[in-house]
């Protein structure tokens, strides 16, 4: 299982130094990858190009970009850019956002949402894969052709919970990008339905990357009770909602991995146990200390698996 950074925290109040940073730290530290939310008005993209060989081979990736207010058309043109500006580590990892979101934000139709995303890849990835595209949907369309500014296609993965959303997933991606869902929920959901489409269309076996908030501490309680205030609402949403009742959990708090360096690596552990690929964590804390602690042991983890 890789193990790598998730470094969205970054972008809640978009620093591009800061993030240039923490991926620079990341990268010297010896994870295997780093994620970026596309989240406010920083654009995650944006940063990987500006860090350009400073990735130095470590592998990064979009967690996610919403595709409601991004044709596919310029979202290829970015992710091209962006590929050849990093020597092909990227993965594009999109997702549909979340209705309000879409509507209240976007002020858009949150409308077939299945449909929407299945014509959202008919454009993207002819585009990333040969440069050209016709086709005419209901939301999306697209006929141009174009030079691209790199050979080497970036790899796609979507935010995918649902069946529907993971069988395209299986299908037409190289996996899916999950936040806030646990080991039940990956063993007996996410994982099975996943591989299922994957092999029944001949794909490679797909990646189940898990993003968690995680926190080596051994003050659990105030742990957990600082990761509910940051993600309270998250329950809310339908498609989160959904997974932490197949979880048993009541909140974010209750997935999150917290704990002594031996809980949390038995916690990675039950992960790569129930199918995960990747894991994703997001250090939780406002002690820089308990940071740099919770970092070392992931990366501790990772040389030990």
């Amino acid at each position: 299982m890789r193990i790598s950074i998730n470094g969205s925290a970054t972008m809640v109040f978009p620093s591009v130094p800061n993030a240039l940073a923490d991926l620079k730290a990341t990268k010297a530290e010896g994870f295997d990858g780093y994620w970026l939310a596309q989240v406010g008005l920083g654009d995650a993209l944006t940063v990987f190009a500006a860090a350009g060989d400073d990735i130095g081979g470590m592998e990064v990736g979009t967690a996610v970009i919403p595709t409601f207010p991004r044709h596919p058309t310029a979202l290829a043109s970015q992710a091209l850019t962006t590929q050849a500006a990093i020597d092909g580590r990227l993965i594009l990892g999109i997702g549909l956002s979340h209705q309000p979101a879409v509507e209240g934000t976007w002020k858009m139709k949150w409308d077939r949402p299945i449909r929407h995303m299945t014509e959202y890849l008919d454009v993207l990835l002819p585009l990333l894969e040969a440069g050209q595209v016709n086709a005419t949907g209901e939301f999306w369309s697209a006929e141009m052709a174009g030079g691209r500014p790199t050979e080497t296609v970036p790899s796609v993965m979507l935010a995918a919970l649902g069946p529907q959303m993971l069988d395209i997933a299986g299908r037409r991606t190289d996996g899916t990008i999950l936040w806030l869902v646990g080991p039940r929920t990956i063993a007996e959901h996410i994982a099975p339905r996943l591989n299922e489409a994957a092999a029944a269309a001949d794909r490679p076996a797909p990646r189940v990357v898990c993003s968690l908030p995680v926190c080596v501490t051994d003050d659990e309680a105030g742990a957990r009770a600082l990761i509910g205030q940051f993600l309270d609402g998250y329950q809310d949403l339908p498609s989160y909602r959904a997974m932490l009742d197949r979880e048993g959990a009541e909140g974010p708090a209750d997935v999150a991995i917290v704990g002594t360096e031996a809980q949390v690596h038995e916690a990675l552990a039950g992960l790569h146990a129930a199918g995960t690929t990747d894991f994703s964590g997001l250090p939780m804390s406002l002690d820089p200390e308990v940071v740099a602690r919770t970092r070392a042991c992931l990366v501790d983890w990772s040389k030990k698996a």
